[in-house]
């Protein structure tokens, strides 16, 4: 296929279309051009969702730092002072009381915390690599779009610029009275349309170009940037139960449900633990002074809640029942995401069958017919409706084959993250 674009003489447009639905339109303003690669690399730097969803696995280190932490000593310090009246009469002496009290967690309950919020931390982690994916489908997507918008552009301007030189060719026929001017309106009402059709396709591009950028973070400045490259293929066909195997090994949101419903159990042990008892552990030194005696007295004590009433039991039972409940999204998200897979393999098959069908029946049949048609006008023998509507037919394949093409380019990103396939 041809990649670049030449200068067209009038009526050449079969080899030139052809090669321009390969080629890249130029830039109109931009100020950058970004492959495939630099456009994601550009999307999980700066996306703002992006930037957000990290923020949460700070949010999560702090939470594994509170759970690790132990419950800090009470210090109580008591001075009593009666009135010295009291004091003479050996009634009531001076106090001074240090009492320090500590909490003695049972069952284990620091390290069921710890195992708790490390788990919530590695959700948070599977998580923000989920919302990488859709982002990266996303950018993908949006670059595809500005691939085929340049394609169809590409096309669209050449058909212009070629109608353009059938008007001036028959406008000089007619001034020589080789041609009539009817033939001359239809040409030019044939260059109105591809115009048009010029001015859609522009429009296209430009939406197409700020969709990418507000993705890859620039905000919807499309003119600002520009893109390069072929719309992807892949020469190999993709086999299905591979797909399917690394897309329930991979996919990090099943990998974010699993490993939540591992916290859940992580959780029922916590509470279980927390339906053990605490004790108090307290020391305390007690000073006396009175007015004929002084003396030092120490104590010791273990105070401990009944577990009569509240046992936990209503934390025990919810968390049992999140467990359980967290299992059963696991074996539903399985479920969907084997769908997925199924489904966006019949695309991809689909949009392959399509590309390979146009490239081997009609692009060729197109070409021949465009061409027969374009000889006999020129000798005449053809009207200048019938080389119209080959033109246009020849058009119409040509756009069908730049959308099977990038059907066939946005199938295979959405293989990559339907299987979980790694971000780059």
């Amino acid at each position: 296929m041809i990649r670049g674009t030449t200068t067209l003489m009038t009526l050449s447009l079969v080899s030139a279309a052809i090669g321009v639905s390969r080629a890249q339109a130029p830039a109109v303003g931009a100020s950058s051009v970004l492959t495939i690669d630099q456009a994601v690399r550009e999307a999980l730097d700066h996306n703002l969702t992006i930037k957000a969803e990290r923020d949460n696995l700070n949010v999560a280190d702090a939470a594994v730092r509170t759970a690790s932490l132990k419950p800090n000593p009470v210090v109580t310090v008591n001075l009593v002072r009666p009135d010295r009246s009291l004091v003479d009469a050996g009634i009531s002496p001076y106090e001074q009381v240090l009492r320090t009290d500590y909490v003695v967690e049972r069952g284990g309950k620091r390290e069921r915390r710890i195992d708790q919020a490390d788990l919530s931390k590695s959700v948070t982690g599977f998580q923000l690599l989920n919302t990488t994916r859709t982002l990266v489908l996303d950018v993908d997507n949006a670059f595809t779009d500005v691939q085929l918008a340049k394609l169809n552009l590409n096309l669209a301007q050449t058909n212009l610029a070629a109608f353009n030189d059938v008007v001036r060719v028959n406008t000089e026929r007619v001034r020589t009275g080789d041609l009539s001017r009817v033939e001359l309106s239809r040409s030019r009402l044939a260059a109105l349309q591809f115009q048009n059709d010029v001015r859609q396709q522009e429009t296209k591009l430009r939406v197409a170009r700020n969709r990418l950028s507000t993705l890859i973070g620039r905000g919807p400045d499309g003119d600002a940037i520009d893109v390069t490259g072929d719309l992807r293929t892949e020469a190999d066909v993709l086999d299905y139960s591979t797909l399917l195997r690394r897309a329930l090994e991979a996919r990090p949101d099943l990998r974010a449900v699993r490993t939540d419903a591992a916290r859940s159990t992580a959780d029922l042990r916590l509470q279980l633990a927390n339906g053990k008892v605490d004790y108090t552990v307290s020391g305390e030194y007690h000073r006396q002074e009175g007015s004929l005696v002084r003396g030092n007295s120490y104590g010791l004590f273990v105070s401990a809640p009944l577990p009569i009433f509240n046992r936990n039991q209503g934390e025990i039972a919810r968390a049992d029942v999140q467990r359980r409940q967290l299992d059963t999204r696991v074996h539903a998200l399985e479920s969907d995401i084997a769908n997925e897979v199924t489904t966006a393999y019949a695309e991809y098959t689909t949009a392959r069958q399509i590309v390979d069908s146009i490239e081997r029946d009609m692009l060729t049949e197109a070409r021949d017919v465009r061409t027969a048609t374009e000889y006999s006008y020129r000798r005449g023998e053809a009207s200048f409706v019938e080389f119209l509507d080959a033109v246009r037919a020849f058009n119409d394949t040509m756009q069908s084959y730049n959308e099977a093409r990038a059907s066939y380019a946005r199938s295979l990103y959405a293989l990559d993250s339907t299987s979980g396939k790694a971000t780059p």
